[in-house]
């Protein structure tokens, strides 16, 4: 956005005493902070000033809260998680400060528009997908019910990366989000502590114990950040510690070509989320971080106890609870062991029945490839301390795995933390913790019959489901103001912190005036996002199409590859016969996504969304009946566009693989109705909504189990023979009409429907799944054109969603397995 002052849109009002004080402080803070009049501030200055103020009242409530939480020697949680998506703060702190409109009104009397000075902020460089959006609501949720938690991740410098799409290619570019530093966030480099890298052990004994010091290795600094959270009308405020890696002044010594780079080495520990991990430096360094944030956090967490319970470590279970979200922060649990036992003095014994008592497990994946684990003798190099202690983990629980399981060598070795040269992690917290979850009833059930069967059978009582839930705050009343107002005219404004409540819209769901209010929500939402469109992407788009929209981390799995066969099917059939193109409502198809930087496959899939749409959209032949657009770089605030203006959702991943998702839960709120297959959270949706408001279509997970359990090509021929649709389609990614003269570019895609990668033909049933897809697809082109019908599904998509709140996920935590009281 140009940096110059709006043109005001709407007169300003005389403002009251609460809004003058505002205009006060905002005017104070451009004058202190940049040395300028608030005639000659720029609209960058005005959003920090803005910034500020609302963290100045933020901090007030936190030293206010903090003092409670030390008074009532409450049981505090510790979530760590490798991502936290926060999006833009400004908006949702006023908004939970419950100063939406006071804001408003000072901004429009100094010549701006709120909406646009918050455009200014940065999405933080936090997160990537799901997993970080996820950890965002939960620690959004845990404030507004005035549990005390904290959030502990890594300050990335660069986030994960800036996609740039140039001639259809992701490229991967720096996010350069702290160009402008962060408002929020607030130094603490008091609290610096040291991690150690290498070296080697040296061991004595001390009163019967073995003590183990780490000697020869890299120090690096661990300097944390603070970002106060505070919760919707919440009486606490949390936070979020994110730590940035510096080079300590012992490490550098010698010629400054040394110096500086000893210091990049560091540094680059805290440089970018999720390193491509294609070579052995990128897993290095993956490994690094992740052992950097286990032992930052965990050094931060004792000193918080020895504060308040002094060295009573007994007592930490009672006190704490440390949640794993997902492996990647795994290590904290080797980490808390060599504490305990290093530093402090306990046997192991009492450090393992402590550690087993303080960790609870979120798993997040059912698919085997994206367990992760680690070459051992790397691992033994950069952590020789910690993988001794590992080892120790490993005999010991194959000592108590030979008594349940005697004999059962092969079992043994699946449910290691140690096997065949590699450490697995999600065997380390299944080892280690006393609860572990999975995030919707399907993914839960997987994880019990399959892929940890041979651990819940040993202690059933510990796995538990809990389906994930979003942000009301963020994902309606933020993003989807207009139609939280419609909400609120009818039920009041309660469902925001009690959302069963908005149940109370199902009874309009086929009132005429409030189909038409919640029609004009949706069609200026929709006219919003086609001018950001036009603007972006130079694409014109027709508000009146259907808006058919696929947003998320790109992975075969998730099905990116069925939808762009499909609109190829539909783009062939328009050209093929006139009376269908006659006959057909306009559509556009939006995707938004980023590929893993090694992930070739998935970058080529994005490569192949971007060609075929400009093939079509540039097609006259079709009368822009079809466009299909790609957002570029998306991200927090480009789905706050999107999903309000969406009228499908597309959940169409493989049925089985899909652990939850949480974009299906933000589009359904919205009133985007779902087309879908029966995986993750889309069971539950099913449930609440009713199967006349959702499209699900697709084999279903026992079904998929079925055909990778017994390959065979036969089921694909048969497929490739019959379907015309469907072969056309798939020739094209091979004949060169997609990108005239290139032939090859997309022989892998089609090589790995029709072949295989080791000889079993479409892994993730796109091929089997796609005839009832198309099928499903043109039923919903009728239905939305009977307009009363589709707003009755809409309005009771965003009437049942009530389930799906964050606040509900969390309180299921808390009562099952963390235990946390809110602060009164």
């Amino acid at each position: 956005m140009a940096q110059t002052k709006t043109t005001t849109k709407k007169a300003a009002n005389k403002l009251t005493a609460q809004e003058e004080a505002l205009k006060k402080e905002i005017i104070g803070k451009v004058s202190r902070h940049f040395g300028k009049v608030i005639e000659d501030a720029t609209p960058q200055m005005i959003y920090t000033a803005c910034a500020l103020t609302a963290r100045d009242q933020i901090m007030a409530k936190w030293t206010v809260s903090h003092k409670e939480v030390k008074k009532e020697h409450s049981k505090k949680l510790y979530y760590l998680s490798f991502e936290f998506l926060m999006g833009r703060m400004l908006t949702t702190n006023i908004l939970n400060l419950m100063q939406t409109k006071t804001y408003e009104n000072v901004l429009r009397s100094l010549g701006y528009e709120i909406n646009e000075v918050a455009e200014l902020e940065n999405d933080m460089g936090l997160g990537n997908g799901g997993l970080g959006r996820l950890a965002a609501c939960f620690i959004d949720s845990l404030t507004t019910l005035d549990l005390p938690a904290y959030g502990s991740s890594i300050r990335y410098q660069y986030g994960l990366f800036k996609q740039k799409i140039i001639d259809g290619y992701q490229i991967e570019l720096p996010d350069p989000w702290l160009e402008h530093g962060n408002a929020w966030e607030i130094a603490r480099p008091e609290e610096t502590v040291e991690v150690k890298f290498g070296g080697y052990v040296s061991t004595q004994w001390q009163d019967g114990n073995m003590i183990c010091k780490t000697e020869g290795a890299q120090t690096i600094l661990a300097v944390p950040y603070d970002i106060p959270l505070c919760g919707y009308d919440s009486k606490i405020v949390n936070k979020l510690r994110v730590w940035s890696a510096k080079a300590t002044d012992t490490n550098v010594s010698g010629k400054i070509e040394k110096i500086v780079e000893e210091r990049l080495l560091a540094e680059n520990i805290s440089n970018i989320l999720y390193p491509d991990d294609t070579s052995t430096e990128g897993k290095e360094l993956r490994l690094k971080q992740q052992y950097f944030l286990s032992s930052a956090t965990l050094q931060w967490i004792f000193k918080e106890f020895e504060k308040a319970y002094g060295n009573n470590y007994a007592m930490m279970p009672e006190k704490i609870v440390i949640h794993i979200n997902d492996t990647h922060p795994t290590l904290a649990i080797p980490e808390m062991m060599r504490i305990l036992m290093d530093e402090k003095g306990l046997g192991w014994d009492a450090a393992w029945e402590i550690v087993t008592h303080t960790f609870a497990y979120t798993n997040h994946t059912v698919l085997s490839e994206a367990l992760e684990r680690w070459p051992i003798d790397m691992f033994r190099k950069i952590l020789p301390r910690i993988y001794m202690i590992v080892e120790e983990i490993n005999r010991r629980l194959m000592i108590g795995l030979e008594e349940f399981y005697p004999g059962d060598h092969a079992k043994h070795k699946w449910m290691a933390v140690l096997a065949d040269n590699q450490v697995y992690m999600a065997n380390l917290c299944l080892a280690s913790c006393f609860a572990v979850n999975g995030v919707s009833q399907l993914h839960t059930q997987i994880l019990k019959d399959d892929i940890f069967a041979d651990y819940y059978r040993m202690n059933k009582d510990r796995f538990f489901a809990i389906t994930n839930g979003i942000t009301f705050r963020r994902w309606i009343a933020n993003c989807n103001p207009a139609l939280t107002e419609l909400i609120n005219s009818k039920i009041g404004t309660s469902w925001l912190k009690n959302a069963d409540e908005l149940a109370g819209i199902a009874k309009y769901a086929d009132d005429k005036d409030f189909q038409a209010a919640f029609a004009k929500i949706k069609h200026d939402n929709k006219i919003r996002l086609a001018e950001y469109i036009k603007e972006n992407n130079g694409i014109e788009v027709n508000p009146d199409s259907i808006f058919d929209v696929q947003s998320k981390r790109l992975h075969e799995y998730k099905r990116q590859m069925m939808n762009v066969l499909h609109i190829l099917a539909e783009y062939n059939r328009c050209l093929e016969d006139k009376e269908y193109l006659d006959n057909y409502y306009p559509k556009t198809y939006l995707f938004g996504a980023k590929a893993a930087p090694g992930y070739t496959r998935a970058k080529l899939i994005i490569k192949l969304i971007n060609s075929v749409g400009t093939m079509i959209n540039n097609d006259g032949r079709i009368n822009g009946k079809i466009k299909v657009v790609f957002l570029e770089n998306y991200s927090v605030s480009i789905a706050e566009k999107l999903i309000v203006a969406a009228d499908v959702s597309e959940q169409i991943s493989t049925a089985g693989k899909e652990a939850s998702g949480t974009g299906n839960m933000k589009f359904m709120l919205n009133g985007a109705v779902t087309c879908g297959t029966l995986d993750g959270a889309n069971v539950e949706m099913l449930d609440q909504v009713g199967s006349d408001n959702i499209y699900i279509f697709g084999l279903k997970a026992d079904e998929v189990a079925a055909r990778l359990r017994y390959p065979g090509d036969d089921e694909v021929k048969d497929i490739y023979s019959t379907n015309t649709q469907l072969r056309r389609a798939l020739e094209q990614l091979v004949d060169g009409s997609i990108v005239p003269g290139a032939n090859n570019l997309f022989k892998d895609l089609y090589q790995t429907l029709l072949f295989g990668d080791y000889g079993y033909p479409d892994t993730y049933m796109v091929l089997r799944d796609f005839e009832e897809y198309m099928r499903t697809q043109e039923k919903i082109s009728a239905d939305y054109q009977d307009k009363e019908k589709w707003l009755h599904m809409a309005i009771m998509n965003t009437a049942m969603a009530g389930f799906f709140s964050s606040d509900r996920t969390i309180r299921e935590y808390s009562d099952k397995i963390w235990h946390l009281t809110p602060i009164k």
